[in-house]
């Protein structure tokens, strides 16, 4: 089997994604920039090999397989789209100290770093992030595209649609908390009690609307 995997997007956040794809048993085969200014520079010895824009200009991206280093939800989510288009592969990621139930479901792409938990019934969609030190209660649901952050704890019979950002050390209290729309940003330490509607921002303890998007 082919453990090969290239890394999209070179940045501060690089070395977390060799560090999470070698835990995963692949090789890190080369890295891609947004665009071509570090190409031939190196990573912990691994080449920046070219821009993203050339290489999709390849016939094929069949056979490979990529992880991608971006937390923007929306770029995450327009490389991904572009990479499997093209005949690539994003494998799930689960770094070994995570803790997943097999009644947990994952879908294409997702990744889930050290010390995480998800919990038996909890769905989380492709492309989503679940940062280290999260934890996704059961009978949860976290739409594609998200980013959970660090220390973010997500309760029980919380639906957070497409998109959705969830700052570091936020709290969604279970059963208190039955959606979040898409589109919306829950800031770093906010304890949410209520549902919100889309494309809005929340902050603070207890949890307030404080921008719509």
């Amino acid at each position: 089997m082919n453990k090969d995997i290239y890394i999209l997007g070179v940045g501060r956040n690089t070395e977390v994604y060799i560090d999470l794809v070698e835990a995963c048993g692949y090789n890190p085969a080369g890295l891609y920039h947004y665009n071509d200014e570090r190409t031939g520079q190196n990573i912990h010895g691994i080449p920046i090999l070219d821009s993203n824009t050339n290489l999709f200009k390849k016939p094929t991206l069949a056979g490979m397989q990529f992880a991608i280093s971006v937390g923007d939800n929306k770029i995450r989510a327009e490389l991904a789209n572009i990479i499997r288009a093209n005949g690539g592969v994003l494998p799930t990621l689960i770094h070994p100290t995570a803790v997943v139930s097999k009644y947990a479901t994952l879908s294409e792409g997702v990744v889930i770093h050290a010390n995480s938990v998800v919990q038996a019934g909890a769905r989380i969609g492709c492309n989503s992030v679940i940062s280290y030190n999260a934890s996704i209660s059961h009978t949860s649901s976290i739409g594609e595209n998200c980013y959970i952050a660090f220390g973010s704890t997500i309760g029980a019979y919380v639906n957070i649609e497409d998109f959705v950002l969830i700052g570091q050390a936020a709290v969604l209290v279970s059963a208190k908390v039955s959606r979040i729309g898409e589109n919306s940003i829950i800031g770093a330490g906010a304890v949410v009690t209520k549902s919100f509607e889309s494309n809005t921002i929340v902050v603070g303890n207890p949890a307030r609307e404080i921008k719509r998007r």
